[in-house]
């Protein structure tokens, strides 16, 4: 059977087929729709992409499960002992607008946990790897966190994520919001230290964070839902009540401030 560096191998190799799928539709425009649901906008090159990795890793691995943003849910993948966790693009809405900080989040988990990611941004010609047992790379270098503090952090989130509501005190934390499209990468950039902390305080999809999780926590970083407990994957809802990343200093640091709703 293999094992995580095997997996993490498969997923490297995919990641770069991907790649050239993806820029020969970006800034080409691209046909794109709004899924059902207020669910946001897919375009062919997400479709075109999905096809391509369903059938290189499942032809690879036949027994693993299968989630995709974009595919038709399969319940059988709760089944399985292995499942990828795949976002053909994280960051749609950069990619229609020609930006470049769109991303392919390809991970792998063995029950609950995940074992094997690879976040790949073909535009950038960036690649951050983990798996479970070795080192978080970014083009094959080692990556840490960054050791700040919350005083002045830069923190990836959106405006919601400060209001009142949701902090012990009534007041958001003295930290400074930031924001990049994609949220696999998010969770990448706090894994190499460019910036401080990911934040979420609402539900946030398994295919968006499962890649960068993993890739988080090997670099040195903690990555809980928004509660500081473990993130569990490939569960029945294929979501994650929010999220804090960040190193241990300053994860400590939010989670004391969040107000915790049951």
């Amino acid at each position: 059977m293999p094992g995580p560096e095997d997996d993490l191998a498969l997923l490297a190799q995919a990641a770069q087929a991907a790649g050239p799928i993806a820029l020969s539709f970006w800034k080409a425009e691209p046909k794109a729709w709004d899924k059902p649901g207020d669910a946001g906008p897919v375009t062919e090159a997400d479709l075109a992409v999905n096809d391509t990795l369903r059938e290189m890793l499942t032809t690879a691995r036949p027994d693993y499960g299968w989630l995709s943003e974009e595919s038709e849910a399969d319940a059988s993948r709760l089944d399985a002992r292995h499942c990828f966790i795949i976002d053909p693009i994280d960051g749609t809405r950069a990619f229609i607008a020609g930006q470049a900080g769109f991303a392919h989040s390809l991970a792998i988990a063995e029950g609950d946990r995940i074992v094997a990611a690879v976040v790949h941004l073909p535009a950038m010609d960036l690649t951050f790897t983990a798996h479970a047992d070795g080192p978080a790379l970014l083009n094959g270098r080692p990556i840490r966190p960054s050791k700040a503090g919350i005083q002045g952090a830069r923190v990836l989130t959106y405006k919601s994520a400060t209001e009142p509501e949701h902090w012990k005190d009534g007041k958001a934390p003295p930290f400074r919001r930031e924001f990049r499209p994609s949220l696999a990468w998010r969770l990448c950039l706090v894994a190499e230290g460019r910036f401080d902390a990911a934040l979420s305080v609402r539900h946030v999809w398994e295919w968006d964070i499962a890649a960068g999780s993993l890739i988080a926590q090997r670099a040195g970083a903690m990555a809980t839902d928004r509660h500081g407990g473990p993130m569990r994957f490939n569960s029945a809802r294929a979501m994650v009540d929010g999220m804090i990343v960040a190193g241990p200093r300053l994860h400590a640091q939010i989670a004391a401030g969040m107000i915790r709703v049951p």
